[in-house]
């Protein structure tokens, strides 16, 4: 930060910030960032926390996302056409997988589209918007709480808090005041 007249900054702290750009190579991930974050990876310096500049990273692990399909690679048994007079050929697939997986909620689901446009997996854990693997840097101080979401908006201090919640402050504000 000192080739921008910065040296006087000491810390980095961010709560549930993507800091790693998307995989270029995972179908149906779209970089949301449309590559500032590829641009940072390539043209910032690393993080390396020393004592006179921390790096520190605050990730959540509220919930776990889950894939649309279950086993994306599923052992297709069978493609059956169902009616061939329709203008969108339909067909039944038949999974042949002999154990039953778990059947993950709509909404792990749903948080893990959101996930793998962020990392490329859908099965990791993360506060609700960002991936934990994504909210940590390399080099960095990496803190994660379990149970907690990513924003204030939903949140209840209770059962759903956030980065703000005040029983969550308290575990990384001390980052900020030492």
């Amino acid at each position: 930060m000192q080739e921008f007249g910065l040296s006087h900054i000491s810390l980095l702290l961010t709560l549930g910030t993507p800091h790693l750009p998307p995989p270029k190579d995972v179908p149906g991930v779209i970089d949301q960032t449309r590559g500032l974050l590829d641009y940072v990876d390539k043209y910032c310096s690393k993080a390396v926390y020393t004592p006179q500049l921390k790096y520190v990273c605050v990730a959540g692990r509220y919930i776990k996302g889950a894939r649309v399909f279950g086993n994306s690679n599923p052992n297709i048994e069978a493609i059956v056409p169902s009616d061939s007079s329709q203008l969108v050929p339909e067909a039944a697939i038949m999974n042949t997988a002999t154990a039953s997986p778990p059947n993950p909620t709509l909404r792990a689901r749903f948080v893990g589209q959101g996930y793998k446009q962020v990392c490329g997996q859908a099965d990791v854990w993360g506060d609700g918007i960002v991936p934990e693997v994504s909210a940590h840097l390399e080099g960095a101080l990496n803190i994660c709480f379990d149970g907690v979401y990513h924003s204030p908006v939903g949140s209840d201090d209770a059962t759903r808090p956030w980065y703000g919640s005040p029983h969550v402050l308290e575990q990384w504000v001390e980052y900020l005041l030492n």
